[in-house]
């Protein structure tokens, strides 16, 4: 049972960013490494191994460009607990993901949600995702839809409802957060956002480094 300083020329495009993206949750077996293996691998094994930590990457174009996304799927659950705060205060952009068959991991996501505002201040603007997991467990679903909008709704936050066995939406979680992550960080010249990168040719290639926890 789970427990859940950037410069720019006016005439070059700007530089590669180094971002890093976080899918936070405190529960164990809600599907974070399923998502994360479905969207770079686009893979599913039934087995459900606890995280120890895994780093994965893969390219996805956004917009015409490309952008390499770096991805640590970090341990859950009691780990999670003294490592969150790290985390948070290095990550730009975060997931939370929660299982649609187990009604207290939404519960759980909520505390990270505020331990995120807490830590990053509540005008950071932090791009951020809801995700409720494991969408083709019909049967089994504890979550109700009603439920998740009016608890969105007053979080102000995007959400989806995905199924990494069935591959449904897992690819509009990451693209939802990259555009968020891209508009909310283009113009800031601070050193929150870290440049790597070099320009070849007219495309720009960004290197987005994402933690999933």
């Amino acid at each position: 049972m789970p427990s859940s300083s950037v410069v720019s020329s006016l005439n070059a495009p700007p530089p590669s960013k180094h971002i890093q993206l976080t899918s936070a949750t405190v529960a164990g077996g809600v599907g974070k490494s399923a998502l994360t293996v479905r969207f770079v691998k686009n893979s599913f094994n039934e087995a459900y191994n606890p995280t120890i930590e895994e780093t994965y990457r893969r390219d996805i174009f956004l917009d015409g460009e490309r952008f390499t996304i770096e991805i640590i799927d970090t341990a859950g659950a009691e780990q999670f607990t003294a490592l969150n705060e790290g985390y948070i205060k290095a990550g730009h952009g975060f997931v939370l993901v929660f299982s649609l068959t187990y009604e207290s991991s939404l519960r759980e996501i909520d505390d990270i949600r505020q331990q995120i505002a807490r830590i990053k201040g509540p005008d950071a603007h932090v791009p951020i995702v809801v995700v409720g997991t494991k969408l083709d467990l019909v049967h089994e679903r504890e979550v109700t839809r009603d439920k998740i909008r009016q608890l969105v709704n007053e979080w102000g936050l995007p959400f989806y409802e995905t199924s990494a066995k069935q591959n449904w939406h897992v690819t509009d979680v990451f693209q939802d957060l990259l555009m968020q992550m891209r508009d909310r960080y283009k113009n800031e010249a601070a050193a929150q956002v870290l440049l790597q990168g070099t320009q070849a040719k007219r495309k720009v290639k960004r290197r987005d480094h994402c933690v999933i926890m």
